[in-house]
């Protein structure tokens, strides 16, 4: 952490220096530039500033040089590139600016790696690139190139393995089989956002590719038929295209592909693999099937049950139909992640299926019967938000000791659920709009530890940088897909595309729980939202709501509470949304600078209300409410949900807001070879 010491520029003799993720600032120290017989410079992942050197031509013998993921400025000087000896150079995630110069190579050096993708270049692509005809990786992504480009300059590099090009903002169309062409030994291609055309033409006669990336291409017509031949390719992402028909049956054949990302095209179903496959190639490679957000139709196909080594499988926001597959039960242990959200299904959950899930969506269907109570291992989200299932609350789920995500609203659940039970990791419950009843006992929150602390304190909240917070399911899935959760605020619908592992959530709104509101819910002082609304609580606020100092939206309408607004409330800097109305209370309203922002009808109909809060909001409360003010309630109250939703406050959770916007997750084994790309991807629940 720190600057680098201009000692260092004794350190003569140095041949190798790392610098790797240090938290290191500044300029590019001239002192570097005296270690003339370093071969290895490695400073990337930290938090450099400035320009790069001219005279950087002093490190004659330097070989490696790898600055990447910093805040590095200005333009890159062509002079790096006359060093002999460079044999890789990466720059990538910078903002480094201007044109791109090679500078005067008059013969082909030996430069064998270079990566500069991800920083402001723009203009031209320099047709001199094609001089650097001993590279084997080639990273431009992100050159804003403000026009055509002639991709046939890249046909001179024949030695290349690696090529990233994406979203180079030019108005030229890649012609994907004459470009293809060009190369014998490409393994790795990424093409994604910038216009393709891949007609289905001739197949590539090289069997190289492991890793192709052609989403958001703009690609139309049918699945493509040049990636038949493509018995080596492990990663295929083909999403936000418009490509439409059936997903062919020979790409199951494909005895390497393990990753397929087809989400946000128009593909209406799946064509089964050929018969003569199934005896010897099914044992299918094939871990993670991504298709989301097309218009897939009838039943789910059995044939994914063959897919033995099955880990993710999303096929959500489709139209799919009738029952759930009982085979999707009989994974024995590969399959993780089941998303099936947003479709037509019907019928129950078969009974086994819950076996060896981490993470369970089939919410938005019209499911009915009975959770099933199957051993599970469940620690990720278990949603079942918005279908007919009929049961009674699950206390079976405590002895999920890692179960953090539990989504059963908008359902027929009954019963009380009054039963002390302990969830240790739980961090989001939603059980609202049920048929829930009874009291909740005083001690009822008591251990639900993992929303009372997350190892993260009031002072160190505004400190915590947003790349350093991880989500839900990064340890199991190592990044490729995201657990997300539908959170449901006032009527109003929200997919946030990931769950933040800081986020908690508890809404037991829209039951008919009744008694006091248990003073155990003070020690759940890392919650962040809080909805008890629309039930029959009575009593008086606990106090104990001052504890929850994390707390950032509070709803307690609509219930039978009396006596006061708990003083301690105006201490709770980050609460942002508040709703009292519809109560008994009385007594002064707390007097913090958050109650004097809120909407009139957040208190409305609690008539013995006073204060200067109150009256800076809305006058005197027992005045009925003017004819303008009726008819911008409705609007008010959901302008305030969705600024709580989004997080507009600065402590939304360090970042929450970026987080929860995401419109697409680029998967961790799309990153490779190319390093940081824009994120896309995930799952869902409701608050």
């Amino acid at each position: 952490m720190g600057e680098i010491p201009s000692s260092f520029g004794n350190l003569n003799r140095l041949i190798r220096l790392s610098m790797f993720s240090n938290k290191l600032y500044g300029n590019f120290p001239s002192a570097l530039l005296k270690m003339t017989r370093l071969s290895t410079l490695i400073r990337s992942s930290n938090k450099f500033t400035g320009t790069l050197p001219p005279n950087i031509t002093s490190l004659s013998n330097l070989a490696f040089f790898d600055a990447s993921d910093n805040a590095l400025s200005g333009t890159l000087p062509s002079s790096l590139f006359t060093i002999p000896s460079l044999t890789s150079i990466d720059l990538s995630d910078n903002q480094l600016e201007g044109t791109l110069e090679f500078g005067n190579t008059s013969s082909p050096p030996n430069l064998q790696a270079l990566r500069i993708g991800g920083n402001n270049f723009i203009g031209p692509i320099p047709s001199s690139i094609s001089k650097l005809t001993n590279l084997e990786e080639l990273n431009l992504s992100s050159f804003n190139t403000q026009g055509p480009v002639d991709f046939s300059i890249f046909s001179h590099l024949k030695a290349l393995q690696t090529l990233g090009l994406s979203h180079l903002n030019t108005t030229a169309t890649i012609d994907l089989n004459d470009f293809l062409s060009y190369f014998k030994g490409l393994s790795y291609l990424d093409l994604s956002g910038n216009h393709v055309s891949a007609a289905n033409k001739s197949s590539v006669p090289w069997r190289s590719l492991v890793y192709m990336d052609l989403s958001q291409c703009g690609i139309n017509g049918f699945f493509p038929e040049l990636l038949k031949t493509q018995k080596r390719l492990r990663n295929l992402d083909i999403s936000n295209n418009k490509i439409k028909g059936q997903v062919p049956g020979w790409l199951w054949m494909l005895p390497n592909l393990e990753n397929l990302e087809l989400s946000n095209n128009t593909f209406t179903g799946f064509e089964r693999p050929p018969k003569h496959g199934l005896s010897y190639v099914w044992k299918p490679s094939i871990k993670n099937i991504l298709g989301s957000n097309n218009n897939f139709t009838g039943k789910v196909p059995s044939f994914i049950c063959a897919l033995r080594s099955l880990n993710i499988l999303d096929l959500s926001k489709n139209n799919f139909n009738g029952s759930i597959p009982h085979c999707l039960g009989n994974f024995k242990s590969s399959l993780s992640v089941l998303n099936l959200r947003h479709n037509r299904l019907s019928g129950g959950l078969p009974e086994n299926m819950l076996g060896n899930l981490r993470s369970l969506d089939v919410g938005h269907n019209q499911l009915t019967g009975k959770l099933p109570r199957s051993s599970i291992r469940m620690s990720s989200p278990l949603e079942v938000l918005n279908n007919r299932i009929n049961d009674t609350f699950p206390f079976w789920l405590s002895s999920l000791q890692s179960l953090q995500v539990l989504v059963l609203g908008s359902n027929s659940f009954h019963g009380p659920i009054h039963h002390q039970v302990s969830f240790p990791k739980l961090r989001i419950i939603d059980v609202s709009r049920n048929h829930f009843n009874g009291s909740l006992p005083t001690s009822y929150f008591a251990k639900w530890s993992a929303m009372s602390s997350l190892g993260t304190n009031e002072e160190d909240r505004s400190k915590v940088n947003y790349m350093d917070v991880k989500y839900m399911g990064d340890e199991v899935d190592y990044g490729y897909y995201h657990d997300s959760i539908v959170l449901m605020n006032r009527g109003l619908e929200m997919d946030l595309v990931s769950i933040l592992k800081i986020y908690t959530a508890l809404d037991f709104s829209g039951n008919e729980l009744e008694g006091e509101i248990p003073r155990s819910i003070g020690l759940l002082k890392e919650i962040h939202v809080l909805n008890l609304s629309n039930n029959g609580f009575t009593g008086h606020m606990p106090s104990s709501l001052g504890n929850m100092t994390a707390l950032e939206s509070l709803d307690v309408s609509r219930n039978k509470l009396s006596g006061e607004i708990p003083q301690e409330l105006g201490n709770l800097s980050f609460l942002a949304y508040m709703n009292f109305s519809h109560n008994q209370l009385v007594g002064l309203v707390p007097d913090g600078t958050q109650f004097r922002r809120q909407n009139c009808t957040s208190f409305e109909d609690n008539m013995r209300l006073f204060g200067p809060s109150l009256d800076e909001v809305c006058g005197d409360i027992r005045t009925p409410a003017s004819q303008q003010h009726h008819e911008s309630k409705g609007e008010e109250e959901v302008m305030s949900w969705i600024a709580v939703a989004i997080g507009s406050v600065p402590g939304i959770v360090f970042g929450l807001t970026i987080g929860y916007i995401l419109a697409s997750y680029k998967p961790e084994w799309f990153l490779n070879p190319f390093g940081r790309k824009s994120c896309r991807r995930s799952r869902s629940t409701t608050t």
